[in-house]
């Protein structure tokens, strides 16, 4: 005899062997019981929670001829019928396949003949979703008046895709995840029926991975059975079959990115790429790895919610002490953004990398969160006593500020200021602004730039910058007498100019006095 999947083996037969969801389960039962059947169901919600499975019972239910609380008995001779396929009164439609108009007309047609033999003639379109505008017109008068006998039962993953008029028509059900714990329980049951020993911690990370499907985690635990046939399943078995990464990895991996070695982490991503792991998953899992730490920071009553080991607990507690909110938050940010990049890349071990070495050097963005972050790294170098140098004073490139040694660099004296300043030249800085205004471009952008001081016997200075502005006052004739024309009408007297050039901004700063910044101050001014 052939192997039966264990999700086909296994699928409820009756409304008490559905796990999860439980207020679907109730409210169809009571309308069997009290015989109150709706004509329309839609049955929306993730993959493999039961939509399917449950259509299949209902259908059952309401043509049993024996019900027991509103399941079917499975006894009779339509239950048996239904559930072996046989049965005219069930008709399954996979609208993936067949959603053109022709098919829902062929549907129409049939629906006026009566069921042969039971009370109710149930039609299951799955992926309803999938049906073209068309089909979904052809459908609609059918739906909202069908003959007596006759039941619609809509199952869609997609409900935001089935037009309006439709769900109008229908009773809607919104199928839930399902909880860990309630996939944990249907596993171990199914387990001790077949006679195969699981760990328990193999169970809950197969469940966890699931994310809500039971179909999903019956497949999984399938899969793990048969790498392993004939021996227990432990936590590590399933690590190995399904490509995932145990959680101290992620331990090691957080500390590494804390302490800003790239080395480590790359390293870390090599030995995860050779032992075969699944690099998607890899960062779904440590994407829900940072989330529970920052679950743990924000609230104190939240270990039940955290499905970890009270041993992964302490460790996660740690660690949630080690980082700042605004930190975990960058971190998830960016993981975030990795999962939705990496699923269809060819080169995912690149992004990956690339995602470890943002976490670590928060200077490569320039973003809110990547400040804080360079902060925070500043912060904790001070706290620790290592000395933190300014940008660029690094002993050679590529060295982190923390492991370079510190230089001692020789601090040029500014030159002193000078204890007296002509009065023409301090009526020239009072004026400067007014002064660039009134020229034209591009002399005015040039003195813009440009900067005030004190020549050789206090003669007014002007410094520019080597290039453009020099040769526009040095080199082209007319410009600089201009300047000197202007400057002393503004005055009132003739005013002896000279022009300097330097390499930069910089330069200025450092070996020349700025008349705009002390021209203001008490200084004696020149009789």
């Amino acid at each position: 005899m052939s192997y039966t999947a264990l999700y086909r083996k296994f699928r409820p037969s009756r409304f008490e062997d559905v796990k999860g969801q439980e207020h679907i389960v109730t409210t169809l039962q009571n309308q069997i019981k009290a015989d109150r059947i709706g004509h329309a169901y839609l049955f929306c919600g993730t993959r493999g929670t039961g939509k399917t499975s449950i259509a299949k019972i209902f259908a059952r239910a309401v043509n049993c001829e024996h019900p027991v609380e509103g399941s079917p008995c499975g006894e009779c001779e339509s239950c048996k019928g239904i559930a072996a396929g046989t049965s005219m009164n069930v008709i399954e439609i996979d609208a993936a396949s067949n959603n053109g108009v022709d098919n829902i007309r062929e549907i129409v047609e049939e629906v006026s003949y009566s069921p042969a033999e039971g009370r109710f003639k149930v039609y299951i379109i799955d992926e309803v979703h999938m049906l073209s505008i068309g089909a979904f017109n052809a459908l609609l008068k059918t739906l909202e008046e069908p003959p007596s006998y006759v039941i619609f039962i809509l199952a869609t993953t997609e409900v935001h895709k089935i037009p309006i008029t439709i769900l109008s028509r229908c009773q809607r059900y919104d199928f839930r995840r399902i909880s860990i714990d309630t996939i944990v329980g249907r596993l171990r049951e199914l387990m001790d029926k077949e006679q195969v020993q699981v760990e328990e911690k193999a169970l809950r990370y197969i469940a966890k991975t699931a994310d809500g499907s039971m179909r999903d985690a019956l497949s999984l635990l399938d899969q793990c059975i048969a790498f392993h046939f004939g021996q227990e399943l432990t936590y590590d078995k399933a690590l190995d079959v399904l490509g995932a990464v145990d959680t101290e990895v992620f331990s090691r991996l957080l500390r590494y990115v804390l302490e800003g070695d790239v080395t480590g982490c790359i390293g870390l991503l090599e030995e995860i790429v050779m032992q075969g792991r699944e690099l998607v998953q890899f960062v779904t899992d440590f994407t829900w790895y940072l989330r529970n730490l920052l679950l743990l920071q924000s609230s104190d009553d939240i270990e039940d919610i955290i499905d970890v080991s009270s041993d992964n607990l302490v460790r996660l507690k740690e660690e949630s002490g080690m980082l700042k909110t605004d930190t975990l938050m960058r971190y998830i940010r960016i993981f975030s953004e990795l999962s939705g990049q990496i699923k269809y890349a060819p080169q995912k071990r690149i992004l990956i990398e690339i995602a470890l070495i943002k976490l670590c050097r928060p200077n490569m963005e320039q973003d809110y969160g990547s400040v804080v972050e360079r902060v925070r790294v500043i912060e904790d170098k001070l706290e620790n006593g290592v000395a933190v140098m300014p940008a660029g004073a690094q002993g050679y490139a590529g060295e982190d500020a923390a492991s370079a040694q510190p230089q001692t660099q020789a601090v040029k004296e500014r030159p002193p200021l000078p204890k007296a300043i002509p009065e023409d030249v301090q009526g020239v800085v009072d004026r400067w602004a007014s002064i660039v205004e009134q020229m034209s471009m591009p002399m005015k952008q040039y003195l813009r730039e440009a900067g005030l001081s004190l020549g050789g016997d206090n003669k007014l200075m002007i410094v520019v910058e080597d290039g453009l502005a020099s040769d526009y006052f040095l080199k082209q004739e007319g410009h600089r007498e201009l300047l000197v024309q202007t400057l002393s009408e503004s005055v009132g007297k003739e005013i002896d100019l000279t022009i300097q050039s330097v390499p930069d901004r910089n330069t200025f700063v450092q070996n020349y006095v700025d008349l705009s910044q002390v021209i203001h101050m008490d200084i004696e001014e020149e009789e």
